[in-house]
């Protein structure tokens, strides 16, 4: 009966900074929601090139010597993104942007920034103890989510765990369930559930469990028939982080409350993602198909409406600021330039999407508060 509840709620709802005090918000953040953050932006003002906002086209075949490469977006008013960041493109290093947006993500309720970390191939590492200590000042926690960067393996990963633990553990922002850090692995499938289980299981030769590294540590589930996967494993979750609803089995609203149930009937946290549209073709034209319309809202308030309707431990969204892919809430305008004429949220306002969070993880806190950790 649930899973026909959700089907129907789908279709029919259209350094002075360490001592600076924390600010004031209208309601607290909401403890049960992640919110997908990218600190990998650059500018020539601050970093001496646009980085990200610049960004070259990416081949649907890499391999296919008949896809030629196309010319590189540039960056300057000319971005990777079908829509125009409000105020323009900013730094991810500078202090101010990262308080402004730790800030807004404060008033939206979101309670804990899912931070991408590529380990040490990209910029966004000298940012975050600004982030950590600002998200403090906001009230936030912060986590990280682990990208599939160069050489990952499941032994790199317990690795990272380490570093990660030592380097920010005595952060007051290092978000913790049940006393134990939170780590979201990107493309969790790309290693297989054998690997994971040495280091995710009791009984693995390298295992984190029982140490003073031990994890709550949520995979990705992407298709249908993961339950394997994810009992041999040793994860302790999943969630499924696509915006674009169809593209996968776990992106899919109607299976949610299967995957709730099964969850639980598992003893692993299901933590279903939301997001308000999806476009790339400003990266990937030949996409086309995975775009998802944003409909004035809509999109997103069926989303979020499902994934209230499972009454979840925790809800993901997806994404606070990934302008590649146009999953952004963070505020957007009208803009264009020679080359592009941009999207907007007209006829709403640019901070629509940041409102809309804080209404629904309003709704989402009437729920059941469930416990939140994994069983073992």
């Amino acid at each position: 009966m649930q899973k026909y509840i959700t089907q129907w709620l789908w279709i029919a709802l259209p350094l002075i900074l360490m001592v600076a005090p924390r600010i004031s918000v209208a309601n607290d953040p909401c403890k049960r929601a992640f919110c997908f953050y990218y600190n990998w932006y650059g500018t020539k003002k601050v970093d001496g090139r646009d980085i990200h906002w610049a960004h070259g086209l990416i081949k649907q075949n890499p391999n296919d010597p008949n896809d030629p490469n196309a010319p590189a977006i540039p960056g300057g008013d000319n971005i990777s993104s079908s829509f125009y960041p409000q105020g323009g493109t900013y730094s991810s290093n500078d202090p101010k942007v990262i308080r402004r947006q730790m800030r807004q993500m404060a008033k939206s309720r979101i309670g804990i920034v899912v931070l991408t970390w590529w380990k040490g191939s990209d910029m966004g590492l000298e940012s975050i103890p600004t982030i950590m200590e600002e998200a403090d000042r906001a009230g936030l926690k912060v986590c990280f989510h682990i990208e599939p960067y160069p050489g990952r393996n499941a032994l790199s990963v317990r690795e990272d765990i380490r570093h990660l633990n030592a380097t920010y553990g005595n952060y007051p922002a290092y978000f913790r369930i049940g006393g134990k850090p939170c780590f979201f692995v990107y493309d969790s499938y790309l290693t297989p559930a054998d690997e994971w289980a040495d280091v995710l299981t009791t009984h693995g030769k390298q295992s984190i469990r029982n140490t003073p590294d031990d994890a709550v540590m949520i995979g990705l589930w992407v298709k249908e028939g993961e339950e394997t996967f994810f009992t041999q494993s040793g994860f302790d979750g999943f969630y499924t982080f696509f915006s674009a609803v169809g593209f996968s089995y776990g992106s899919t609203p109607s299976n949610w409350p299967y995957l709730q149930e099964w969850a639980d009937q598992n003893g692993k946290l299901f933590i279903p993602c939301v997001g308000p549209g999806y476009i790339d073709t400003r990266i990937r034209p030949w996409n086309g198909a995975t775009t998802r319309d944003r409909e004035n809202g809509a999109y997103y308030d069926r989303m979020f409406s499902a994934a209230v309707a499972c009454n979840p431990a925790y809800v993901g969204i997806a994404t606070f600021n990934e302008w590649h892919e146009g999953t952004q809430i963070e505020p957007a305008i009208p803009f264009k330039c020679d080359e592009y004429t941009y999207l907007d949220y007209e006829p709403l306002k640019p901070d629509y999407y940041l409102k809309r969070t804080a209404h629904w993880l309003s709704e989402f806190e009437k729920t059941d508060n469930k416990q939140g950790q994994p069983k073992k």
